[in-house]
């Protein structure tokens, strides 16, 4: 499982760019795409919004690959 880490002062990371931050999508509209197509997994059910905000300790899946938020 990999882990991407908050910046300092922040209390979330919005699903699309956690994509991109975790190297799984190139570019703010692949991301957008797949997560509308339902390819996205946040906490084991499928999310469809791109702006979906993900808090410490939430997991996201994306084509096999889980990354979980770190505080």
């Amino acid at each position: 499982m990999e882990i991407i880490k908050l910046r300092d002062g922040d209390d979330f990371i919005k699903l699309g760019q956690a994509l991109k931050k975790a190297g799984l999508e190139g570019s703010g509209v692949d991301a957008k795409n797949d997560i509308q197509a339902g390819l996205v997994k946040v906490n084991g059910e499928v999310e469809e919004r791109r702006g979906r905000k993900l808090y410490d300790g939430d997991i996201f899946e994306y084509d096999g690959t889980q990354v979980k938020i770190e505080k």
